[in-house]
């Protein structure tokens, strides 16, 4: 998606076989073709859908003067249908009744073979090769092992926190599915990349993958309760995925395959646009009938003109687990709906969610759109089935910024991408000078002095090298011209704080990632509560065999499952123990750099019997033997995971890690061990509850001491860390010892102010000429001074004795000279 990396929704096939390459457009068909639309874009009608009575008013897909929608409109006239509906949705120009003209025409029905050739969404990803796939084949492949369609890291996640079920691999997604490396996207440089990368990573990049295992009936869930997470998955987890709509729910609204990205919809999921036998009041239709994708797609929504995606499109999905859409909002979830509406009403669900207003993202402050980050591969898929975020995401920080001491195309492939610790070293990947035709099909900018490259090796359509600036084309229309960091460097104009993090600690740069300093906070819920209750014939939705119910012919173009009645055993619901965003515990990365990191699937599970009866209560899985710092009996299945909160603003101060025991990983601190639990009655003094009434206000949850800690000061690994990856885990002893900065002040004041005679006559002195300090700039100034007089001191002091030495050893020779010309 990103960069104008391609549209998705280039859609030019007629209702039959798709051709093998697009149509071309000459000076016949181009323009002149339809002059009248390309003066009135709304106003376009002929003898197909768009005839009075029917869809007169709907919105043209693509602006009708441009390319894409005049090629449109020659394959539509090819079938009598001037507006060319037909291409991408199928059906009957010309007939007399609805039903006729979504009936399909017999070439089509000849061609396919199917009961059905008419398409309500044509973005779904069970007919998007009709549609789509002409002009982006490349795409519409490897859409299935898209990370969006496939699911397998969360699925993974899930596994994990019920007794590493998967173990370290991730082999179980949406669907079957099989991959050839061979036909991965991408330029050379990347694919020969991603090789090295899958090789060391096996367990990440399967080659294939099988759909989740069934959920368990209510007796099988008794027997063996940890099967009760493929019906957590199914039900809860997986109504995100491409090859379903989801659920009609505010703020949940959204396409199938490419139109989950590439189709507006608002969050209340109502029609907004001129077609008027759409119903406006019915939920679930598109905002407008248009095509939202890079910066050379426009779409018109009540006069108001837009480019690009916009980032709640994204967020209709990445709203739960790692946050990330909602946090680079400026959002987190809230336990509360305060502030109170009108009325007195509490604040809207949105995700189901209420929300607290945070700082949002520096990028998204600026401008700047998901895609101006993400590439076309990130999010369509690059033909590699991959188990994380951090296996899809192609892209680091430095391929626009780079380090104080090397601009981003003076850095080798691979920098910040690396597959265990240590920098990653090569020639300069240099820029590029052109860009692949598969990516040319959207927005391409001028190249000016080159086309940065990814850390992987694919160049970034948008983003261009000007002398030693960089520009950003965004998707939302702005240039966005930046300084990097060695440039900045260059000039002397870094700050301080930023000099001596980044220039007089270099290790920061090399062994971290940028966003562990420069997050200003994070989402931390801590304790995911679940509850499967299999009594009383309860039910939930699966939505993983809803998907799979698209496979039937009669079901393929379903506009949404919930007819498809694909009920599974069990009812769940979920709850936290408690939330923060403040600065986030440190970890290491499955890249081996320090990250932050917060609460993964963290769970303590309740299974409900069919008889009504707890199964198990407040129950931690634990992972596989000798895994994640543990013995035998397994470490403990709660996870912190590592992440890119998407918070990036100013960088956290250095007391915020080097004065901190949450940053070591040793935790928040304050609460009580909670396999304790607690009873909150009448007490004697000794502790002794006196009411034969008294229950227990807290349930304890067995061998848990603490959600937020991680490590202990000894080292003893507390609970999982980063389970995707082998080389992720907590900061080890030698990085906790580095960081631990902490009671440094007692460093100076021990001897401040009379402990010794010296000082106590400084501190006096300072005291009568009002030179003591007490900002944190008067002690900053002071502690320089102190640091540099006591340097020169014991430079000066060094050089005196060196001279006093050089001078007595001179006196002696001298000596020795002399005495020996006196005995000749």
């Amino acid at each position: 998606m990103r960069f104008g990396h391609a549209l998705c929704l280039v859609v030019l096939t007629a209702c039959g076989s798709p051709p093998p390459s697009p149509p071309h457009v000459d000076a016949a068909t181009s323009p002149e073709a339809r002059p009248e639309a390309a003066a009135e874009p709304h106003a376009w009608s002929g003898v197909g859908c768009t005839r009075s009575g029917c869809h007169l008013g709907i919105e043209p897909i693509r602006e009708p003067q441009t390319e894409m929608m005049q090629q449109i409109f020659a394959r539509g006239a090819e079938v009598g249908d001037d507006d060319g509906c037909v291409v991408c949705h199928g059906g009957t120009p010309g007939a007399e009744t609805a039903d006729e003209a979504h009936a399909g025409t017999p070439e089509a029905l000849a061609a396919d073979g199917g009961p059905d050739d008419f398409f309500a969404d044509p973005a779904s990803p069970w007919v998007n090769g009709r549609s789509c796939g002409p002009c982006h084949a490349e795409h519409v492949r490897a859409q299935w092992t898209s990370l969006m369609m496939t699911e397998a890291g969360k699925i993974q996640g899930t596994a994990w926190g019920f007794g590493g079920l998967e173990g370290y691999d991730h082999t179980w997604g949406n669907y079957d599915r099989e991959v050839d490396p061979h036909l991965s996207l991408g330029t050379e440089a990347y694919r020969a990349y991603m090789q090295v990368k899958r090789e060391a990573h096996p367990n990440v990049f399967p080659d294939a993958q099988t759909r989740l295992p069934e959920a368990p009936t209510a007796e099988e869930a008794a027997a063996h309760p940890e099967r009760a997470a493929f019906t957590y998955l199914r039900a809860e987890c997986q109504r995100c995925h491409l090859g379903v709509r989801g659920r009609f729910r505010r703020g949940d609204f959204r396409g199938m395959g490419c139109g989950a990205c590439h189709v507006p919809y608002g969050n209340e999921g109502l029609y907004e646009g001129g077609d008027e036998t759409i119903d406006g009041a019915e939920e679930g239709h598109p905002l407008v009938h248009s095509l939202q994708a890079t910066r050379d797609a426009v779409v018109t929504v009540h006069g108001e003109r837009y480019t690009g995606i916009p980032v709640e499109t994204c967020t209709t999905c990445h709203n739960r687990g790692k946050r990330i859409g909602v946090s680079y909002q400026g959002l987190m979830e809230s336990a509360w709906g305060s502030p109170y509406t009108e009325g007195g009403g509490g604040q809207l669900d949105l995700h189901s969610k209420h929300y607290i207003a945070m700082e949002a993202d520096i990028h998204f402050q600026r401008g700047m759109l998901c895609q101006d980050c993400h590439t076309s591969l990130d999010v369509h898929g690059d033909g590699h089935l991959a188990g994380t975020n951090l296996a899809a995401v192609e892209i680091e920080c430095s391929d626009c910024h780079g380090t104080p001491d090397a601009y981003p195309w003076e850095l080798p492939l691979g920098w910040g991408d690396e597959n265990e610790r240590g920098e990653a070293e090569g020639p300069a990947r240099g820029v590029a000078t052109d860009i692949p035709e598969m990516w040319r099909r959207g927005d391409v900018g001028p190249a000016q002095d080159g086309f940065l490259l990814s850390a992987r090796g694919n160049p970034m359509p948008d983003v261009v090298r000007d002398g030693r600036e960089v520009i950003v084309r965004t998707a939302g229309g702005r240039d966005l011209r930046l300084r990097p960091l060695r440039a900045i460097a260059d000039a002397d104009a870094l700050e301080a704080d930023a000099r001596v993090a980044m220039v007089h600690v270099d290790q920061h740069v090399r062994t971290m990632e940028c966003y562990a300093c420069h997050t200003q906070w994070a989402p931390q819920c801590y304790g995911c509560h679940i509850e499967i209750d299999y009594s009383g014939g309860n039910r939930s939705f699966d939505w993983v065999a809803a998907g799979n119910r698209h496979l039937e012919a009669d079901l393929r173009t379903a506009p949404d499952e919930r007819d498809f009645g694909t009920f599974l055993a069990g009812e769940v619901t979920e709850m936290r123990s408690f939330m923060r965003w403040e600065d986030p515990p440190l970890g290491l990365n499955g890249e081996g750099r320090v990250t932050p990191l917060i609460p993964g699937c963290q769970t303590t599970v309740t299974v409900i019997g069919p008889d009504g009866e707890d199964v198990i209560r407040n129950h931690i899985f634990r992972s596989p033997a000798h895994t994640e710092g543990a013995g035998e009996e397994g470490q403990l299945g709660i996870d912190m995971s590592p992440v890119h909160p998407h918070t990036v603003g100013p960088a956290r101060p250095c007391e915020s890690c080097h004065a901190s025991d949450r940053a070591a990983g040793y935790g928040i601190g304050g609460t009580r061990p909670w396999e304790d639990g607690a009873v909150v009655d009448l007490t004697t003094a000794d502790g002794r509850v006196l009411p034969r009434s008294a229950r227990r206000q807290i349930e304890p949850i067995a061998g848990l001491r603490d959600w937020s800690a991680v490590v202990t000061r000894d080292g003893e690994q507390l609970q999982t860390v980063g389970h995707h990856w082998r080389g992720s885990g907590p900061l080890d002893a030698r990085q906790r010892a580095i960081l631990d900065r902490r009671g440094v002040c007692v460093g100076c004041h021990q001897e401040i102010p009379e402990a010794s005679l010296a000082v106590s006559a400084l501190h006096h002195v300072a005291e009568m000429t009002g030179r003591l300090p007490e900002t944190a700039s008067a002690h900053n100034a002071l502690i320089n001074e102190v640091t540099l007089t006591a340097a020169w001191a014991q430079v000066l002091a060094a050089f005196g004795a060196g001279a006093l030495l050089a001078s007595a050893l001179l006196w002696w020779r001298r000596r020795r000279h002399m005495a020996r010309n006196a005995d000749s």
